[in-house]
């Protein structure tokens, strides 16, 4: 029974959506959630290691079994059959609805974390795919290492890293959002709870302004991490969305800066150059990691979404 992630849309089936929030509104049902991990346990296991009783512990596995939250099966005990269960997911992430009008058509375009175009990176550095560690650590020029496609995680002190995307709108369309998102952090030796960086985005090179992560995040462990990936090195970011349009520039729906979208110079079969790093006046100077689909907890490489009309 092993974890994933689920993503949770309000457009979905309103009666599932509500079993779901009932089945989590129970502090019990989360003790049981949080109880399970990775294993794979019987139920009266379960309320033997949470002191409850057996018919309690049976109700609420019910309830969370009909949300879908758990599996169960039945298998062979010394007196008949026991229930086993385990968890079916390791993340949650819920999507609110924005608004009732139906989403703008877009071109959603994403690219590897290794499939940079441009750099300029300084130590601690570094590229991991999901199976070893490309080229050296804190050695710059293992940047352009060939290997450097398959990486799903880097990471640099100071500098930057830049991508080109391609321009996929129709022609004669009027595009009138930019999105951009990733998962990523400060960058501390091996990790740090609190080590703050000023981490900025630029849109053709025109920078769309700061986001301060607060840490190099070292616990828990990322849930998409490789088995070979150290406890005490960097385990996760936070997924940050940067959206620009013409009322000007949000990080996460939080206003950020004036940068509007006629200020880019995105135009139509025009590839995009987006640039992700810490600029040379930067107050806090933490460097940055930088998460694809392979690590962290986000299951989802650099994603560029350009809407239209």
């Amino acid at each position: 029974m092993p974890g994933k992630s689920l993503q949770v849309g309000f457009d979905g089936s309103p009666a599932e959506t509500a079993a779901l929030m009932r089945a989590l509104a129970n502090e019990t049902r989360i003790a049981i959630l949080r109880y399970l991990g990775d294993q794979i346990v019987p139920v009266n296991e379960i309320a033997h290691d949470l002191g409850l009783p057996q018919s309690t512990a049976t109700m609420h596995v019910g309830l969370l079994e009909k949300a879908g939250l758990i599996q169960t099966e039945l298998q062979p005990a010394r007196r008949g059959l026991q229930k086993i269960c385990g968890r079916r997911y390791d993340e949650l992430v819920i999507s609110l609805p924005v608004s009732g009008k139906a989403p703008a058509p877009a071109a959603v375009l994403s690219t590897a974390v290794g499939a940079y175009t441009d750099f300029h990176v300084e130590p601690s550095c570094g590229l991991a795919s999901p199976t070893s560690i490309i080229g050296l650590l804190d050695d710059p020029q293992s940047f352009w290492e060939p290997g450097r496609i398959e990486a799903q995680l880097l990471w640099f002190r100071a500098g930057f890293v830049e991508y080109v995307f391609p321009n996929h709108v129709p022609a004669g369309v009027t595009i009138t959002a930019l999105q951009f998102s990733a998962e990523l952090c400060s960058e501390a030796p091996l990790s740090d709870p609190d080590w703050p960086s000023d981490i900025t985005v630029w849109v053709n090179r025109v920078a769309l302004g700061s986001w301060t992560s607060p840490a190099d995040f070292g616990e828990p462990r990322g849930l998409l991490n490789p088995a070979w990936w150290g406890d005490r090195d960097s385990q996760y970011g936070l997924l940050k969305r940067w959206r620009v349009t013409e009322d000007g520039t949000t990080i996460d729906g939080v206003p950020l800066s004036d940068v509007r979208l006629s200020e880019l110079g995105v135009c139509a079969r025009q590839p995009i150059r987006l640039r992700i790093g810490v600029a040379a006046e930067a107050e806090n100077v933490g460097g940055v990691n930088l998460f694809g689909r392979g690590f962290g907890n986000y299951p989802q490489d650099l994603e560029l979404r350009l809407e239209y009309e």
